[in-house]
């Protein structure tokens, strides 16, 4: 039986009301979905809650959900606009809280995932990653969502136009500009490193 086969179950049984059935795709995706609150949100304890609404968002609203996308796409969507949300109801965009102030630290917390680094994250110096992650917080919600999809998530443009519900070609110009403006903030700090096309 094929993962996907599999999966396809577990979703149906916890849209039925099994709590065990959605602990198992809770266990799954948590990592990812952190990861993605952490970067949007730039605070951890934000994060934390963005990924439990998430959560709750998502099994809520489990029984809506009809296979037309896969349930990871379903399921970014979901906490991408939670977090997005989150971002335009504050009154200022808040101070990012996430330096690097030591290797046992906050590093350590920023750099939880399920995969190898990104091309960007594996060429930066600790001090380099803090002013990223700096630079991330002063975008626009949509762009730092947009960035964090592409460049954090590793998501291909297919996959954000479809979690965005825009076309392929309007991804890609988006992304050029917010990766434009974070260069720009990248700059601004001090920092003369180029970001990298994460193409796969």
């Amino acid at each position: 039986m094929s993962n996907i086969t599999e999966e396809r179950k577990i979703i149906k049984k916890a849209a039925a009301g099994s709590a065990d059935a959605f602990e198992q795709l809770l266990l799954k995706y948590q990592t990812p979905i952190y990861n993605l609150c952490l970067r949007m949100t730039g605070n951890p304890e934000d994060a934390a809650d963005m990924t439990q609404e998430a959560f709750l968002k998502a099994w809520r609203s489990l029984s809506s959900f009809q296979f037309e996308s896969s349930f990871s796409t379903w399921l970014y969507r979901l906490a991408s606009n939670t977090c997005l949300d989150y971002l335009r109801s504050l009154k200022r965009r808040p101070q990012c809280s996430l330096t690097v102030e030591d290797d046992e630290g906050e590093e350590q917390v920023l750099d939880v995932t399920d995969e190898a680094p990104t091309p960007e994250e594996a060429l930066l110096s600790a001090e380099e990653h803090s002013q990223l992650v700096h630079a991330l917080s002063q975008l626009e919600a949509s762009q730092r969502q947009i960035i964090t999809l592409r460049v954090v998530n590793d998501l291909s443009y297919a996959e954000i136009a479809e979690i965005l519900d825009v076309k392929e070609g309007t991804v890609k110009s988006r992304l050029a500009r917010a990766r434009d403006n974070l260069r720009k903030k990248l700059l601004q700090t001090g920092n003369k490193s180029e970001l990298r096309a994460s193409n796969r």
